[in-house]
């Protein structure tokens, strides 16, 4: 891609254009709202690098030539749903201010899947927060977490999981989802380990069994 002119960088900074990878309208798959219609807005570019994310392709803000926000909104109308999730990549990589007050301003609840690594910019109904080791999250994230869902990969990251409980508000619901690539393997555990310790939820990315997207 042909690097961005002076106008378009200054449209990134204001969040009035940003690296849209793909939208689409589906079924959230994960955590709380598991099983309810909406539209997914995913953005170009993570500075986490998890080696077990399924959308490494989203990594590279550069593949995606940022677009007017004010699109993204067109298109979200014309799908029909009354429910937006901004998703990554990592999202709060970008301002949001102007994508969600725009997208407030038309009726829609917004959710936001973030690592939290990134200050809080934008308006949004739900935030569903799934923190990362080598990336721990901000504090206003933590504190303004919703859900807290904690990818378990391999048994060490109970202690992960628990320390990022202690630190989200009383009213946060918790979720262990089990990594895709190890889900037979590390199921088990979860579910014993949440039979232990009851204030956790099990997360499974029913989308995948679904295969829809």
């Amino acid at each position: 891609m042909a690097p961005l002119s002076k106008k378009d960088k200054k449209a990134l900074d204001k969040g009035t254009m940003l690296p849209l990878m793909e939208q689409f309208y589906s079924i959230q798959g994960e955590g709380y709202h598991t099983g309810k219609p909406a539209y997914f807005i995913r953005l170009g570019g993570c500075d986490i690098g998890c080696n077990w994310c399924d959308t490494k392709l989203s990594w590279n803000p550069d593949l995606y030539p940022p677009v007017p926000a004010d699109r993204i909104v067109e298109d979200a109308i014309a799908s029909g749903s009354n429910a937006i999730v901004i998703t990554g990549g990592e999202p709060l990589m970008y301002n949001l201010v102007y994508l969600t007050t725009i997208l407030k301003k038309k009726g829609f609840t917004i959710y936001l899947e973030t690592s939290g690594a990134h200050p809080l910019q934008g308006i949004f109904d739900w935030i569903c927060l799934s923190p990362k080791e080598n990336r721990p999250p901000l504090q206003e994230v933590l504190h303004r977490a919703d859900e807290l869902k904690v990818i378990i990969q391999t048994p060490k990251d109970f202690a992960w999981a628990e320390t990022n409980a202690a630190s989200v508000s009383p009213g946060c619901h918790l979720f262990l989802q089990p990594e895709w690539s190890q889900y037979k393997k590390i199921t088990p555990a979860i579910v014993e380990y949440i039979k232990k310790n009851q204030k956790w939820r099990i997360s499974l990315q029913t989308h995948k069994f679904m295969r829809i997207p």
